[in-house]
């Protein structure tokens, strides 16, 4: 299995009992992998803080991945699809800016009513998500750049050296001519002596 992981995973407290799954899904597919990861997990009052964080933690160094979660409900005042959309958002601006991947396990319902048959339908998706998280650390982790980056030089060099083969042989110059022999300048008229 590729090296030991460190993953910080941010999940935002509102809604805990359900963005919590996420959590648990991700570390059991860790798990079942067999993939070692040390995993730091960081508590955040709601999904906005998330991008903050995620990238105060990728320009430590420390870690090979941050993973967000958060369940983002529409409660009337704000429309959740604006400050789900800004945590995503962050999330990718961090990940381009730093270096590090992000992963986002922050999901809005299209509607939550709170109900027990409702909580448990989305804890399980949480369950899920979080899995797949883990799938998708596990696959971004497992990319060897540089493997990448020297098959393509070895790819480039084969190519070279094929189109070198391939190439007409060229033909021998045509012997050069000599040049013409400059004819002698004629001789002016010599002068006749004044009378």
């Amino acid at each position: 299995m590729a090296q030991r992981l460190k993953i910080a995973f941010i999940k935002a407290h509102w809604y805990a009992n359900i963005v919590e799954k996420a959590l648990e899904g991700f570390v059991a597919e860790m798990k079942q992998s067999g993939q070692q990861a040390h995993l730091v997990t960081y508590d955040v009052p709601g999904a906005f803080e998330i991008p903050l964080l995620a990238q105060r933690l990728a320009q430590t160094g420390a870690f090979d991945a941050v993973v967000g979660a958060a369940f983002v409900v529409d409660g009337g005042m704000y429309r959740a699809d604006f400050v789900s959309q800004a945590a995503v958002t962050g999330l990718m601006e961090t990940q381009l800016k730093t270096g590090v991947p992000m992963f986002s396990v922050i999901l809005t319902p299209h509607s939550f009513d709170g109900s027990e048959k409702q909580t448990g339908v989305f804890a399980k998706n949480f369950l899920r998500k979080g899995a797949e998280a883990a799938l998708a650390v596990r696959a971004i982790s497992a990319i060897n750049l540089e493997e990448g980056l020297a098959s393509l030089k070895k790819a480039d060099a084969a190519a070279a050296a094929q189109m070198a083969l391939d190439a007409p042989a060229a033909k021998p110059a045509a012997p050069a001519k000599p040049a013409a022999a400059a004819k002698p300048a004629a001789k002016a008229p010599a002068k006749k002596p004044a009378k």
